[in-house]
Formats: structure tokens, C-alpha cells, sequence
């Protein structure tokens, strides 16, 4: 009989994730394994793989065990492994409430960006604790459908350049990743957002995200995005003492984003588990060669 491995199907705002349970971080989930599972056609589908491991059975987490109980060993769909990921901490989130381990209120969770404090409410909704983002300095250019535009550069835990375009559809098909400049500023790769106002405090975007390519959404883009129209709009709370909240809307749905004047930034959004099964791990392993 061949080995089964239990998964979820999971998404925020319809940025999709495969969630594979293994808390003692039993389940080898090399990089092919992880394209494989997130194929559309060939394997089960998704922007990343969420693999949710104790922080004490996992060598990256164990120094944040005492604060967070379960680490988000997160993969992009190319299999590579990225820093945070903010859908995927709400998603990450709603599967620990659905298996039992999270209830209403505050949890803390363990990724690679640091211990992230989420707060699921009442009414469905999840709140998570972002951080502070740093602006690094020097001038970026992203260049993408044949045209080029200034981009703002701003780290969440992750890199992103936001560039701010007249519309959504100049970025183009979004097929390769945009290309940008200096190359010293991304030296292994960058999260790009083409971002256009929609009223005031009021945003939307398209993203191509690194390792993934175009997605409905991403939860560290919408925070970047935030900042940098924080920016570019004269409201950057560390100047004015008052915090400021953005709504983001992502082709997958809504995001609200607040940044406090401590620069502390809050993403709150919906989390959905769609479906389980399993995985045939003979199969598995006959993908990763």
C-alpha cells in the first residue's frame, strides 16, 4: 500500500495554498515535490505549499518555540523557499482553528520573518501582525508590458518594489517577471506591484510575486503598498502621530491595511479551507525523481 500524506486546500483573497500537516516535520517536501504538488493540471494546484511543523521539531523555528507553537515552513510554487508570506499566515491561521489547535482570540505564529501575532475574530475575519517595513534607500525602476516607471522599495520581510501606473493593464500579460534596476537592489529577486488609486485611501494592484508569477493576491504586497502610497500621499504616521488605513483591493478580493505611528502594520482579510484528502506518496515520489 502506498504511503498517504494528508493536505488541506486553502486561500486568502484567492491567493491559494496546498497546506501539508506534519507536525513533527516528517514529510520530505524537496523543491520538486513542492512544483509538483502546486501544478494546476498535474498535481493539486496552488501559488505555494504551507508546511505546518511545530517550531520545536523544525531547525529554523526552535529558537522562536518559546514564543510560537507552530512554525509556517513556507515554499512558492517553484518549490524555492520564501521569508513570510501574508495570505498564507491568515490561511496558515484558519487551518490551526479548524484542526483544533487555535480558537477565537490572539495566536502566534513562527516564520522565517519572525514570530507574527494573529488575532481571529468573531466574525471571520483575520488579523495579523505584519511588522514594521523598511524603506531601503536609492531610486528602483521596474519595467514591465514594454514600459518602465519609478518604483518605490520597500521590505516587508520580504523585498518588493511598488510602482504606481496610470493603469492596471500597463504592466502587461505578467507572464516573466518584470525586470528592474539597479540589480544590486533585489539580488534575489523582488515582489513587483503596479498599483493604481481607486478613491481616497483606496488602492488596487496587480503583483507578480517572486518564485510564483502573477497571483490574485498578496498579503506583503497589499502591506507595501500601503506604505508607499502612505508615502507618496503625505500621511506617513511617524510624521503625523495618527495611524492610517488603506483598503487594497487585489483581483482575488479585499485587504485593509493600517500602519501605526510606532510603524507597527496590521493586514486584516478573509482565510477560507476549502477541501482535504490525501496524497499518494507513491506518486510523490515518482514526480521528484
Amino acid at each position: 500500500m502506498s504511503t498517504r500524506i494528508p493536505f488541506l486546500k486553502g486561500h486568502g483573497t484567492e491567493n491559494d495554498f496546498v497546506i501539508v500537516p506534519d507536525p513533527e516535520n516528517a514529510v520530505d517536501l524537496p523543491p520538486a515535490a513542492v512544483a509538483a504538488l502546486c501544478d494546476r493540471r498535474a498535481g493539486i494546484g496552488g501559488d505555494g505549499v504551507l508546511h505546518v511543523v511545530r517550531s520545536a521539531a523544525h531547525p529554523e523555528a526552535r529558537e522562536m518555540a518559546a514564543g510560537a507553537e507552530w512554525f509556517m515552513d513556507y515554499r512558492n510554487s517553484d518549490g524555492s523557499i520564501a521569508e513570510m508570506c501574508g495570505n498564507g499566515v491568515r490561511v496558515f491561521a484558519r487551518y490551526l482553528q479548524y484542526a483544533g489547535h487555535a480558537a477565537e482570540g490572539d495566536l502566534a505564529i513562527a516564520t522565517r520573518g519572525g514570530v507574527k501575532t494573529v488575532h481571529l475574530a468573531k466574525d471571520g475575519d483575520i488579523t495579523v501582525g505584519m511588522g514594521r517595513a523598511r524603506l531601503p534607500e536609492g531610486e528602483v525602476t521596474v519595467s514591465a508590458g514594454g514600459r518602465s516607471w519609478p518604483a518605490r522599495n520597500v521590505n516587508m520581510g520580504n523585498p518588493h518594489a511598488v510602482a504606481f501606473v496610470d493603469d492596471l493593464a500597463d504592466a502587461g500579460d505578467l507572464l516573466s517577471p518584470p525586470a528592474f534596476s539597479p540589480a544590486s537592489a533585489y539580488p534575489d529577486g523582488v515582489n513587483v506591484e503596479f498599483v493604481v488609486d481607486r478613491g481616497p485611501r483606496h488602492v488596487a494592484l496587480r503583483v507578480h510575486e517572486r518564485g510564483s508569477g502573477e497571483t490574485r493576491s498578496c498579503g506583503t504586497g497589499a502591506c507595501a503598498v500601503a506604505v508607499a502610497a502612505a508615502r507618496r500621499d503625505g500621511v506617513d504616521p511617524a510624521v503625523t502621530g495618527t495611524p492610517v488605513t488603506y483598503t487594497v483591493d487585489v483581483p482575488g478580493g479585499t485587504l485593509v491595511i493600517t500602519e501605526r505611528p510606532d510603524g507597527e502594520i496590521e493586514m486584516t482579510g478573509p482565510a477560507v479551507i476549502v477541501a482535504e484528502g490525501e496524497i499518494d506518496g507513491e506518486w510523490l515520489k515518482t514526480v521528484v525523481g
